[in-house]
């Protein structure tokens, strides 16, 4: 089975929203330093966009987290692959995501986070599907509410494929007998 990709949206579209959403936390920080989070892999070119339309002084750490069960889907158990280099304590700390989508495994990642101190923590998403959402998590700035479809680009990948693409496109399958 052959897929194509179907753009959602544009390079253009995704990098005024960041620009716009770097804005919001320049304003929200002012005078402060803001202490960036990114959950590898997928986070990892929104984050640095991001970083780069931050006006206040940005850190950045990363983590690396899986969830597992014996479901393909998240189980919300989150197995820690990579931990963070530096400690929160007393920082104000943005945890930056590709996508938010059930909520399981956010929903923990941010209450262990918590947990370590840090002086206020937020979450910033490029892309949310709030059809999909099974725990609440708050997501304090939010890049676009997207349809349940199976997304890639800027990050997000489909069998570590497309994550390169400047856009997000939707993964379309071609149904075609061989």
């Amino acid at each position: 089975m052959a897929e194509h990709i179907r753009v959602l949206l544009s390079e253009e579209e995704v990098d005024k929203r960041i620009q716009e959403i770097g804005e919001q936390i320049s304003r929200d920080y002012a005078g402060k330093q803001v202490h960036l989070v990114c959950v590898l892999k997928g986070g990892s070119f929104f984050m640095c966009e991001l970083a780069k339309r931050i006006t206040v002084p940005v850190s950045l750490d990363f983590m690396s987290v899986s969830s597992y069960g014996s479901d393909t889907k998240s189980s919300g158990v989150v197995k820690i692959v990579k931990d963070l280099d530096e400690s929160l304590k007393d920082k104000d700390v943005i945890v930056v995501e590709d996508i938010v989508d059930s909520g399981r495994t956010l929903s923990y990642l941010l209450e262990m986070l918590r947990d370590r101190g840090p002086a206020s923590l937020r979450l910033c998403t490029l892309l949310d599907k709030p059809d999909r959402r099974v725990i609440d998590v708050n997501v304090d700035y939010t890049g676009f509410q997207i349809p349940d479809e199976f997304v890639v680009g800027y990050g997000l990948d489909y069998d570590q494929r497309y994550r390169n693409l400047p856009y997000i496109g939707v993964v379309e399958f071609d149904n075609q007998e061989v």
